[in-house]
């Protein structure tokens, strides 16, 4: 019995540590853990989250819409030969049949721009994340420090950037 304060303790820490991610769902689609970092009142924010297609065909991230920022855009930042670039997916960002894609810090992200309050941890941004299909999948990005289940102080190198 004397175990049992430690089991109780680690389905605390596994319980909360669940229910800071959420899964939105739209027929085939899903994403996953929408969230995004503390920032100021007209500045820019980065959104991150899993988009996984259960489907059969192929799909596309074209659009996010959002009331909490004056604009937004789809985004992907690449390094070679040892520069940082970032560019625009006005094209979208396709999400393969059977696959995901992860839009996370150092890679693909959405802009928030302008953002028409200051968002702080705890917060939520709520968004409307628009398909080439024309689903419209309505999703909350939590802010947070960090990606929902990632340790504390290991935030990925790359970090987003406000420089927009």
């Amino acid at each position: 019995m004397r175990h049992l304060p430690i089991l109780a303790a680690a389905a605390v820490l596994a319980f909360s540590g669940a229910s800071q991610a959420a899964t939105y769902r739209l027929g085939a689609l899903e994403a996953v853990s929408p969230w995004s970092r503390p920032a100021a009142a007209g500045g820019n924010g980065g959104g991150f989250l899993t988009i996984v297609n259960r489907g059969a065909a192929a799909d596309a991230l074209v659009a996010v819409e959002t009331t909490a920022a004056r604009k937004t855009e789809v985004h992907r930042t690449s390094t070679a030969g040892g520069v940082m670039k970032m560019e625009r997916q006005d094209a979208g960002v396709t999400i393969p049949p059977g696959k995901q894609v992860a839009f996370a810090p150092g890679g693909y992200h959405v802009m928030f721009l302008g953002l028409t309050k200051p968002t702080k941890l705890g917060d939520k941004l709520p968004a409307t994340l628009v398909f080439k299909s024309g689903a419209r999948l309505k999703v909350e990005f939590q802010v947070a420090a960090a990606a929902p289940g990632a340790a504390p102080g290991k935030a990925p190198a790359a970090e987003a950037h406000h420089h927009h």
